[in-house]
C-alpha cells in the first residue's frame, strides 16, 4: 500500500513480529513454574482466610441477634434462658439447684417455658461467642450472682463496659482466658461493689498481671482476685536487665 511505501520501518517490524508470532513459545522454566504455583497457592490461602473470617462474622452476628419477639411475647426472663441455651451455654434460676444446659448435639429440654416469672441467678457461657451486642438479651437480670465467660473469644473492653448493669447484684465472675481483655476493660468493672470473686488468669493482652490484680484489689477491696500472682509482670530477670541497659547505651 502507499502507506508502506512510504513506511519501510513499518513493514519491517510487521514481517517480525509474523515470524515471532509464528514460532512456538518457549516453554516455562521450572523456577517459573514454582513461582506460579506458589503465587497461586497463597492467593488460595488467602482467600480461605478471607472467607472464614467473614463467615466467622456472619455466624456471631447471627448468634447475638436481639431476642426483642420473644421478650415480648414470652417476657424477659425466657427470652435470656433461650439466648443462653441457643449460645451453648448453661443457668441456674434462683431458688432452685437444677441447671438447664444444652446436650453435646445442642438440643436442650423447653421446660424453663413454665417458669417465666424465675429470674436468673447463675449463667455459664464459657467457650461461646456472645459478645456485647449479644449481652442486650441478658442485661434484664438484675438478680444475677454468678457470670463465667471463660475462653469467651468475643468479650473485649467494650462488654466488660456494659456490665455495670449488674452492679448491685453480681458477686462471681470468671474473665479467665479471653484473649481481647485489656487492662482498659478491667478497670471498667469499678461498677461491680458486690464483687466477690474476679478470675483473670491467662489473659494474654495483661501486659503486668501482677500490677492489674493490685489496682484491682485496691478498686475493689471486698474482691478475692485470682489467676495473677503480685510478682508476675513485676520481677525483671537478669537477663531482661541485661538486654534494657545495652538497648539504652
Amino acid at each position: 500500500s502507499r502507506m508502506r511505501r512510504r513506511c519501510p520501518v513499518t513493514a519491517y517490524l510487521t514481517a517480525v513480529r509474523r515470524e515471532y508470532t509464528s514460532s512456538p513459545p518457549s516453554p516455562p522454566s521450572l523456577f517459573n513454574k514454582f513461582l506460579f504455583q506458589l503465587n497461586q497457592h497463597f492467593h488460595d490461602v488467602e482467600h480461605l482466610i478471607n472467607w472464614s473470617s467473614s463467615l466467622r462474622s456472619r455466624v456471631v452476628r447471627r448468634k447475638n441477634v436481639f431476642y426483642g419477639y420473644t421478650q415480648k411475647r414470652f417476657g424477659v426472663n425466657v427470652a435470656a434462658a433461650y439466648y443462653i441455651l441457643g449460645l451453648g451455654g448453661s443457668f441456674r434460676f434462683a431458688g432452685q439447684s437444677e441447671w438447664f444446659r444444652p446436650d453435646s448435639r445442642g438440643k436442650f429440654s423447653y421446660d424453663f417455658l413454665n417458669t417465666p416469672d424465675s429470674t436468673i441467678e447463675e449463667i455459664d457461657l464459657s467457650r461461646t461467642l456472645i459478645n456485647h451486642a449479644g449481652l442486650e438479651n441478658i442485661m434484664s437480670q438484675n438478680k444475677l450472682h454468678s457470670l463465667s465467660l471463660q475462653g469467651c473469644s468475643e468479650v473485649d473492653n467494650w462488654f466488660l463496659a456494659r456490665l455495670h448493669v449488674f452492679g448491685e447484684s453480681l458477686q462471681e465472675l470468671d474473665l479467665s482466658h479471653c484473649p481481647r481483655i485489656t487492662e482498659g476493660g478491667l478497670a471498667a468493672l469499678q461498677h461491680l461493689r458486690q464483687l466477690r470473686r474476679l478470675d483473670i488468669s491467662s489473659l494474654p493482652r495483661l501486659r503486668n498481671p501482677g500490677l492489674v490484680r493490685i489496682l484491682l484489689e485496691d478498686m475493689l477491696p471486698q474482691c478475692k482476685v485470682t489467676g495473677a500472682d503480685y510478682e508476675e509482670g513485676l520481677i525483671r530477670t537478669d537477663s531482661a536487665e541485661e538486654a534494657e541497659t545495652v538497648r539504652h547505651k
